[in-house]
This record gives structure tokens, sequence and C-alpha cells, in this order.
């Protein structure tokens, strides 16, 4: 078995400038006015919170705050990051976010400093913290929805909602078939090789993985391995250390600090992934985050788990 120490994003950049060539201008200008609602185009849908979601027909927000890291990459990849105001002081994974205001937590924001940035439009992490953030900023006339990506196919959904609330439909569905597109490549390359049994490593106290419920434990799968802890539905349940030997995986994958840590804990050397060195360190920045990198954290992982197999 091999270990080792085609990213989608240029395929989506070639897709999206020949978009721009017969995009239809009418579209921007619409989208920029943000005049009065008339008549709404969609109602009746939800939001992950439960609550209605409106999409104006040919209004479109002008002034934009995102407090989900995964919904600025979004954003980002349709071409809304002139209309972003804001973000939470955890999206720190590209310069064009860090250069946005800060607008402090995603979890229970601070409201008045969202209401300081004139948001038209908010998106919220949906979870249940974040009810009352809803309901406050809503009061206040602002559009609020709440989303929340824990696995590959929520990526698709949530990019092409977000496309319609922001007019940039015909964008979303070159972003999401581009992402599809890099996944598939990567699961034909990987399906019919050996797959090793990995233990993804999450959290050192208390000791937390990934389990089936997350996005991440998909990537594995694609990229030609076996989460050992896949039958957890749990996104990052808590496990004993004890349970781990038993599974004995094949490999241990973690984040940057993962291996050094390992290695020189006597507890982990029982290990036998960890004695015989297979420990394996993935990009953080690429595969942490359930976005427009999928398709670039599958082929990051396969090159991890199967060198020279996915170029």
């Amino acid at each position: 078995m091999r270990f080792s120490s085609v990213t989608g994003v240029e395929s989506i950049r070639r897709q999206l400038r020949a978009l721009r060539r017969v995009w239809v201008p009418g579209v921007l200008l619409g989208a920029s006015a943000c005049a009065p609602a008339k008549k709404p185009a969609a109602t009746g849908s939800v939001d992950d919170l439960g609550d209605s979601i409106v999409v104006h027909e040919g209004t479109f927000p002008a002034r934009v705050v995102a407090l989900d890291p995964s919904i600025t990459e979004i954003l980002f990849a349709l071409g809304m990051g002139d209309r972003l105001v804001g973000r939470t002081r955890w999206d720190l994974g590209t310069e064009a976010a860090r250069a946005l205001p800060d607008l402090g937590d995603g979890i229970r924001p601070n409201v008045e400093a969202v209401l300081s940035a004139r948001p038209q439009l908010v998106f919220l992490y949906a979870s249940g913290d974040n009810r009352a953030a809803a309901r406050t900023l809503r009061a206040a006339g602002v559009q609020v929805v709440s989303l929340r990506i824990d696995r590959i196919a929520d990526f698709a959904r949530v990019a092409e909602l977000v496309g319609r609330l922001t007019g940039r439909s015909d964008v979303a569905r070159v972003v999401v078939d581009s992402v599809s597109a890099t996944l598939d490549r990567v699961r034909r390359a990987t399906s019919s090789l050996a797959h090793p049994r990995v233990f993804i490593h999450a959290w050192e106290s208390p000791l937390l993985t990934i389990g089936g419920g997350s996005f991440l434990s998909e990537l594995v799968t694609i990229a030609g391995a076996t989460n050992v802890f896949a039958d957890l539905p749990s996104p990052s349940p808590q496990v004993s250390f004890e349970e781990v030997l038993r599974r004995d995986p094949d490999a241990v994958l973690g984040g940057p600090r993962t291996r050094l840590q390992l290695t020189a804990s006597e507890r982990w050397r029982a290990l036998p992934a960890v004695r015989a060195g297979h420990v394996l360190v993935m990009d953080t920045l690429v595969v942490a985050r359930p976005s427009v990198r999928l398709g670039e954290a599958a082929v990051s992982l396969a090159r991890l788990f199967h060198p020279g197999v996915v170029d």
C-alpha cells in the first residue's frame, strides 16, 4: 500500500470567462439596482432553520453579509465579491475574504455590528444558536437566510439557492457542474483501487473523529480510502482511544500538527499505523471547508492515498 505526504478552480475560471461573454447585460443591471421588491418569483421554500425564503424577480441585493465561510467562498465564486460588506472573524481562508470588514462571530453574532454594515441580505450558519439573531435582523428589515453544508449534496443545493437569491443562477450552475466533474473524475480514478482504512483525527481532547455524516468522510471515499468510523452518523463524533485501537486503521489522517503530536505520544505509538509512520497530513485550507474547493480537496486526498493516480 502506497502513501505520500486537478484542482477544479481553473476549470471554473475558464467556464466563468465563457459565461461572462454571453452574460445578459440586463441581469447585471437588475442585480445592482436592488429596487423595492416586485412580485416574488419564488415563495414557500424554507432555509435550513425552517424560515421562509422569498426570491424577488429582478431585484437582487447590493449589500451582502456572509457569516459562514463556506457561503463567503460561494459568493466570491459567483462574482459577488464587490457586494460583500462583512464576514465572520473566522473567515480568513483567502486574501479577498480577509479584506472584508470583520463583523465578529458567526455563532450568536453581534447583531449591532452586522446592522452597521447596512446589509440587505445576511447569510447565517444554520445553528439553533443563531435563531435569535435571525429574528432580530428580520425585525430590522433585513432578509436573512440560514444555511448549512454538511454533505456534498448540500453544497450543490446551497450554491444553487445562493445563485437564485443573488441573480447568479447561471454562474452557480457552472460552479456546481465544475465541482461535480472533478469529484467524478477522482472517483473514477480510484474506484478500482484497494482502499486503505483511515482514521481521521479531528481533535485530541476530547478525542473527536469524522463520522459518516460529514462531507469529509465522503471525500475520503471518493479519494480512494475508507473512513473506519463512517458507520457513525454524526459529522464529528467523540470516540475512545480503545475503539480506535480495536478498529486498527491502516493510516491516520489529520491536520498539520497531527503527525508531530501523534508520533511524539507514547499512547498513540501503540497504534500500528502510527508506529509504521502512516500519519498523513491533509491540507486543511483546502479540505476542511465544504464549498467550491470540494473537487480540489478530493484531488488532494487522492494524492495522499494513491500517489500518481490522479494528475
